[in-house]
């Protein structure tokens, strides 16, 4: 019997999160949603999220804070979280990467781009 493999989508707009869960339903993933970060932490402290899609710029709770949360409970094990954001400029990246983000997808999403970073997991 195979492991599932678990992930959680957030972002406030809908149509990025479905984007991602089908991209991910397509690969045999298993996907929760949130629209918002205060959602992401509670699905994250009851649920072992394999890896987790965290929208940078929402309401509330930005992704950047959502991400300092998820590394606070100290969930085990440890899910990959990837930033899935426009910001792409290198001041940016630097800055999520030291932030707590394991990787970053750049928005509107590239499928090759997307697999690559998803394999192996």
């Amino acid at each position: 019997m195979s492991e599932v493999r678990l992930a959680l989508v957030v972002d406030d707009q809908h149509t990025n999160r479905l984007l991602a869960s089908t991209l991910l339903k397509r690969q045999g993933w298993t996907v929760e949603e949130a629209d918002n970060g205060a959602l992401a932490l509670a699905l994250a402290a009851r649920q072992p999220f394999r890896l987790i899609l965290l929208d940078i710029s929402m309401p509330g709770l930005s992704g950047e804070e959502t991400c300092a949360g998820l590394r606070k409970i100290l969930l085990t094990p440890a899910p990959r979280i990837i930033a899935y954001t426009a910001h792409a400029f290198p001041e940016d990246r630097k800055r999520l990467l030291s932030g707590g983000f394991d990787d970053i997808l750049v928005k509107p999403i590239n499928r090759q781009a997307f697999d690559a970073l998803i394999a192996g997991l």
